[in-house]
């Protein structure tokens, strides 16, 4: 059976911004009422392949208005 993966994105550029798409469309269908939530899904969306600055950019631009 063939695997439902994505080809592997070219460059950093662009995958830090499919990491941050993912992350975006993961917190708005988690509903999240909380930083803390903003930041546990982010922090499983990019696993490692980000440095810390780097999260915490992505939670900031992710994160509901409501929260910020």
């Amino acid at each position: 059976m063939r695997e439902n993966r994505r080809p592997p994105v070219p460059n950093s550029t662009a995958r830090l911004h499919q990491l941050t798409l993912i992350a975006a469309a993961r917190v708005s269908a988690a509903r999240t009422t909380s930083r803390q939530q903003v930041t546990d899904i982010v922090r499983v969306t990019v696993d490692n392949e980000v440095d810390t600055g780097t999260m915490k950019a992505i939670v900031a631009d992710v994160a509901p208005d409501s929260l910020r």
